[in-house]
């Protein structure tokens, strides 16, 4: 009983597809984004009294739901960026959901990934939004600028563009740097740097990406997180990159299923949370090795990858867990939604020992 316990504390079983949730920050409310049959999105609001889950607020806009984030918003504001299926991203004012502060037909087709940077207090420099999507595009977008991206990642031949399941922004430790991550159907991960416009690092890994994470916005580049398809967990050391090997990386199988997502605590960077398509939940410890660099006979430096320690395992559903959240303020507490339609309240104990 040292390890941690994932408990389920509440569960609510809904009439329509869940396909995201998110914690408000600072507040004990969280926004539940999915689909109708009949097609429209839905978008609604719950709080957590005396232990239980209670709808606040709920919204029926005509277009699917597929993603949301805070990231790119102020604490004073707390707009909400959401991606839908038609391509288009939106910000919404949770006091007032009638009509979007700020609306653009981003890309072609289903917006499958949505991020943000330099709100919240977490990252230097703009508050900009990633999108990725099926049509094979990465856009940065900034509300503060109408209807353009302020760049775009794509590649020039049709023919040859993946559908992109993931993004994901990092290196934002200062008001110059900041890079993005994305996660192709093909098992292409790219990251490109914005500062210098260019790929900075791709490899592939075989398998489609369904998730990619940074373990934290907002410093120099320490650790990247992918799930994929085939159960595989990859985590790269992003601190030293080989001229030709790249960086170094841990590989561990886990769920006996598809990895949908994976979300680092925000209390402690090593400890980040799987969710697989058997409906369970695992729990992870990155442990670094005694040295992160070696040298090589080349005399190029060259990172050393360190292990894994699945914590704790738990499964809540029959159907995959696709989304997740840690709530920012209290450690432990998060939020899953899942394909048997029901949002459930997690605690997860002890997370302050480790």
């Amino acid at each position: 009983m040292d390890k941690p316990q994932i408990i389920a504390h509440a569960h609510k079983p809904l009439n329509f597809t869940l396909f995201d949730t998110k914690w408000i920050p600072c507040s004990a409310k969280f926004v539940v984004l999915g689909n109708q049959p009949r097609g429209t999105g839905t978008l609604q609001i719950y709080e957590i009294s005396h232990g239980d889950v209670k709808l606040i607020h709920e919204s029926v806009k005509p277009k699917e739901f597929r993603c949301g984030t805070f990231a790119a918003s102020s604490l004073q504001q707390r707009h909400l960026a959401t991606g839908n299926f038609e391509g288009t991203l939106q910000i919404w004012d949770l006091e007032d959901t009638s009509f979007p502060v700020y609306s653009v037909k981003g890309h072609k087709e289903i917006i499958n990934s949505i991020d943000g940077v330099g709100g919240l207090g977490i990252g230097e420099g703009a508050p900009e939004i990633v999108t990725g999507s099926r049509d094979g595009s990465v856009k940065v977008w900034d509300p503060r600028q109408k209807d353009k991206p302020v760049a775009v990642m794509e590649s020039k031949n049709e023919d040859t563009r993946r559908d992109c399941w993931s993004v994901a922004f990092g290196n934002s430790y200062n008001s110059d740097e900041r890079c993005v991550c994305s996660g192709y159907d093909n098992g292409d991960v790219k990251l490109f740097d914005l500062k210098t416009m260019s790929l900075r690092w791709e490899t592939n890994i075989k398998n489609g990406v369904c998730c990619v994470e940074f373990d934290r916005k907002d410093i120099l580049m320490n650790k990247l997180v992918v799930t994929s398809l085939e159960s595989k967990v990859h985590v790269f050391d992003l601190r030293t990159q080989h001229p030709t090997k790249g960086f170094a990386s841990v590989t561990e199988r886990a769920h006996s299923s598809t990895i949908w997502s994976v979300r680092h605590l925000p209390q402690n960077r090593d400890i980040f949370m799987t969710m697989g398509g058997n409906g369970s939940l695992n729990l992870w410890k990155y442990n670094y090795p005694a040295k992160r660099v070696t040298t090589n006979p080349d005399d190029k430096p060259e990172g050393v990858a360190g292990t894994l320690d699945l914590l704790q395992n738990v499964t809540l559903s029959t159907q995959p867990i696709h989304s997740f959240d840690w709530n920012p303020d209290k450690a432990g507490l998060a939020v899953c939604t899942a394909f048997d339609q029901a949002l459930r309240v997690l605690i997860v104990t002890k997370l302050n020992k480790l």
